[in-house]
């Protein structure tokens, strides 16, 4: 198939209606053939490492303007292109979500045998920002969950989503499969994406994976069903009953490791009974490791360089090198201020103290709720999901990780001996 001009209006429908025929195929498709397109997808993606890298490094050369945080989302490196490979083929090792049995009964009342299946969801619109491997991640679970995809990359990694494109269809290609498939929107008008929004003809579902504002925009535009998180405000507590090294080997790694993922936090709840002995190892690592510390009046006390916080800080998703503090009285403020300002995405506990943390993950109101355990967790591949779509942060269909399983909806096959319903 031709790609479209990124000038020509009926891009995005050109483009959806060809997912659309190609999706009619993939549905249907036995599991050991779209394991197989994912097999050699990663295949050739790792053939093409030299090519992409060169095209990534031209994406970033033009972009000089932007901050390091969001640099390092667009960057691509041999590592990143590895783990990119090695969730194409987890994704292959996983069940095939399709076809999966989720109910079976007799009914009582006419002895219908009933069964719930699990069935594609069709065809999905990917909206995202920044992210190279989100074309990747996407497509490869889209494949495996038996739905076809069309892809809107933000406007800074459009040239790498494009090069990535490739070894996805020609794994498609090499098993036998369309690669139409998958689509990617080869424009960067943010016309196309109301065309998105606006097409429930075309779209089963719409995935946005960005900022505020892009997943401000879906939720407010959008005539297709929805899944999404709009911000990742996360925070961890470090309850009083915290082991000082681990709180901050956690902490430090929840901020650290990656400022810029949904999943990093962005507020650090400390409790007062512990604040003599944690509060001033925890503020110094964050300062040492380049963050800036942001704190409300007893953590200013503890270093000269912390900032005071405003009242926005607690409810910022700073996405850098930035995080608020605050020392809470207990495990209820605490829980209280997360549902004050948090959004609902991920949130820890940091603690011996079984009860407290029992409390903690019943009571806060997630996606997801971890004990122990680095927000940065918050991924479909560490939860063994081969990779993911996003996080979702809403009560219907999916919530936490969209993974396979996620992308599919079900139907209800109903096996009879003849009944007819009384007149």
């Amino acid at each position: 198939m031709s790609v479209p001009s990124p000038d020509s209006p009926s891009s995005v429908r050109s483009l959806a209606l060809a997912a659309r025929e190609a999706w009619r195929v993939l549905r249907n498709a036995e599991t050991d053939v779209k394991n197989a397109a994912l097999r050699h997808a990663a295949a050739a993606l790792r053939a093409e490492t030299a090519h992409l890298l060169e095209v990534n490094r031209k994406e970033l050369e033009d972009a000089p303007d932007l901050s390091e945080a969001y640099k390092d989302r667009l960057r691509l490196n041999e590592a990143r292109l590895e783990s990119m490979a090695v969730s194409l083929e987890e994704v292959a090792a996983l069940p095939d979500p399709v076809g999966r049995v989720t109910a079976d009964w007799t009914a009582p009342r006419n002895r219908l045998h009933i069964t719930r299946v699990a069935v594609p969801l069709g065809v999905i619109g990917v909206i995202y920002e920044s992210r190279p491997n989100v074309t990747v991640d996407a497509a490869a679970l889209c494949l495996k969950a038996g739905n076809a995809c069309v892809l809107r990359p933000g406007h800074e990694s459009l040239r790498s989503a494009l090069a990535l494109l490739e070894p996805i269809r020609a794994g498609l290609r090499a098993a036998g499969l369309p690669e139409d498939a998958v689509q990617v929107v080869p424009t960067s008008d943010r016309a196309a994406v109301g065309e998105m929004l606006a097409s429930p003809d075309l779209f089963d579902v719409i995935v946005p994976r960005g900022g505020p504002s892009l997943v401000a925009r879906v939720y407010e535009e959008s005539r297709v069903p929805i899944l999404a998180h709009l911000t990742g405000n996360c925070h961890t507590y470090v309850h009083k009953d915290a082991d000082r090294p681990m709180a901050r080997r956690i902490v430090l790694n929840a901020k650290m490791r990656r400022t810029g993922i949904c999943g990093a936090t962005e507020t650090l709840l400390v409790d007062r009974d512990c604040a003599e002995t944690h509060l001033g190892p925890l503020v110094r690592d964050l300062l040492e490791a380049g963050c800036e510390v942001r704190g409300d009046a007893e953590t200013q006390g503890v270093d000269p360089r912390v900032k005071p916080a405003t009242e926005e800080d607690w409810a910022t998703e700073y996405l850098d090198a930035i995080i608020a503090v605050k020392v809470v009285t207990g495990l209820h403020e605490a829980i209280a201020h997360i549902e004050r300002y948090g959004s609902h995405h991920t949130d820890s506990i940091v603690t011996e103290n079984a009860e407290a943390a029992a409390t903690f993950l019943r009571e806060v109101d997630s996606a997801i709720v971890a004990h122990n355990a680095s927000t940065q967790f918050a991924d479909g591949g560490e939860f063994g999901m081969g990779a993911e779509i996003g996080i979702a942060t809403g009560r219907l269909h999916a919530r936490g990780p969209v993974g396979t399983e996620q992308l599919t909806t079900f139907k209800y096959v109903v096996h009879g001996t003849g009944q007819v319903r009384r007149w």
